[in-house]
């Protein structure tokens, strides 16, 4: 929904109310998707949204199989951001050259859109810090992987065969 306002910001505990009823059950416009890639909070099973439906198959389907796993044990995985246009992923690179100072900086963090593995459908952000946390530990056995040491959300299907990840990265730079 995109609301940034804090309840303490002037609004009434109605209109709080209000748009957490709103927040919590979205109205079937509401759930339409922009088609770059900027969509938040989706689970890996909406795949009429783009960041879902374009994932390489494999991937997606990696991802759904460990949302079920994590859910038999309490946990909901989100995804807070998966496939992207190239447009989409330079924006992202041009808004952290400015938050960072410098393009050397900002690589730290976004990968240009031609070293996306966003871009081509085969990266995924993990939303909730719990999700990332049980992925992290069990992700490999269904071929998923951290990749970046400073990126615990960031999941690639990079697992070989016996389960086993490569080593981390430091950064998207690394």
């Amino acid at each position: 929904m995109g609301i940034t306002r804090r309840a303490g910001a002037g609004l009434t505990l109605a209109a709080v109310a209000a748009m957490t009823v709103a927040m919590a059950a979205p109205a079937a416009a509401e759930k339409v998707r922009p088609t770059d890639g900027a969509t938040p909070l989706v689970t890996p099973f909406d795949v009429a949204d783009p960041t879902i439906g374009n994932l390489d198959p494999a991937l997606r389907a990696a991802v759904q199989a460990a949302a079920n796993a994590a859910a038999a044990q309490g946990i909901t995985m989100t995804v807070n951001s998966g496939w992207r246009t190239p447009q989409f992923q330079q924006q992202l690179l041009d808004d952290a050259v400015l938050t960072h100072g410098s393009l050397a900086a900002a690589r730290r963090f976004v990968q240009t859109p031609a070293q996306s593995r966003h871009v081509v459908g085969q990266a995924v952000d993990i939303g909730g810090p719990e999700a990332a946390q049980w992925l992290i530990a069990h992700g490999p056995r269904f071929g998923l992987c951290q990749i970046y040491a400073n990126e615990p959300w960031h999941f690639e299907l990079v697992a070989d065969a016996a389960g086993t990840c490569p080593p981390l990265l430091p950064d998207a730079a690394g």
